[in-house]
């Protein structure tokens, strides 16, 4: 099934600040559409720069009279905005835009809900299938793709996704550092192609840490080793290293990290990691 183009209403019963606008759930009720005209896309778009989003992101957002998002994420999308309805919130406020698209959606409002990179991939894609299902919220759905930051970040680096390849996030906010650790091990021993999201912040360094120490018991130092930080954005950088010196890079909330496998080399200034063609 193509979730990208198909419409689906979610329900109990069906498997299915800074620029901030006011409650979009408690806007007058005359200024609202027929409910049955409610809908919500989740939109992915992209590592953030205008070039790298899709004509598929933009139509949906140029459609919306609604457009929810991360305030930052909202600026990034600020030249499809003109004459809509935002609603933008901070840091960890995910499940509130969530319901509040959700909530106008279902009174009849065209909702866009903006996610960065692909809303599928640590996106909010996810959170809204499963909020409209679990809180009854019966309103047609859909998914437009977007950019990864992974596939952002690899396109910048030379391609070193080119074989199979695993992404992780190391932040244990939503789930427990064991069952990463355990994921961690895993991907290690398997010896895929690894991309690491969320790899630290100013209070989250452990994590990182342990990663580069387990990859480190399965392969040699001398793996490549990648920090991609801003992509998409003027102060992009891109670091190429070795699994031994990884620790030694700038690394922080805006940077992913690929760590390649035993293939994987730098070839004049390149990683790349070898789909198995015989040259």
């Amino acid at each position: 099934m193509n979730v990208h183009s198909t419409e689906r209403t979610a329900d109990s019963n069906q498997t299915g600040g800074t620029s901030r606008a006011a409650d979009p759930t408690q806007a007058d009720p005359m200024s609202r559409a027929d409910p049955q005209s409610g809908s919500l896309v989740v939109v992915g778009i992209g590592p953030g720069h205008p070039l790298d989003r899709t004509r598929r992101a933009e139509a949906a957002i140029r459609d919306a009279d609604l457009v929810v998002g991360y305030d930052l994420y909202l600026d990034h999308v600020a030249d499809l905005l003109e004459g809509k309805e935002r609603f933008g919130s901070g840091m960890r406020a995910e499940v509130e835009r969530c319901r509040a698209a959700l909530a106008a959606a279902a009174s009849g409002r065209r909702v866009a809900l903006v996610s960065s990179g692909d809303a599928g991939i640590y996106g909010m894609a996810g959170l809204a299938l499963e909020m409209a299902r679990a809180e009854g919220f019966q309103v047609p759905i859909r998914v437009v793709p977007g950019v990864s930051a992974a596939s952002a970040a690899a396109a910048g680096l030379g391609a070193p996704l080119m074989l199979d390849w695993a992404c992780l996030s190391l932040s244990d906010l939503m789930l427990d550092w064991a069952v990463i650790r355990a994921r961690l091990e895993a991907v290690a021993a398997a010896d895929l192609v690894l991309a690491l999201y969320n790899p630290r912040s100013h209070r989250r360094v452990r994590q990182l840490e342990e990663a580069v120490a387990i990859l480190r018991r399965h392969r040699p130092d001398t793996t490549p080793a990648a920090v991609a930080t801003a992509v998409g954005g003027p102060d992009e950088q891109f670091q190429l290293c070795t699994l031994d010196r990884l620790l030694d890079q700038e690394i922080g909330m805006r940077s992913l990290v690929i760590v390649g496998n035993r293939s994987s080399r730098i070839d004049g200034g390149w990683f790349i990691t070898p789909r198995g063609y015989r040259l």
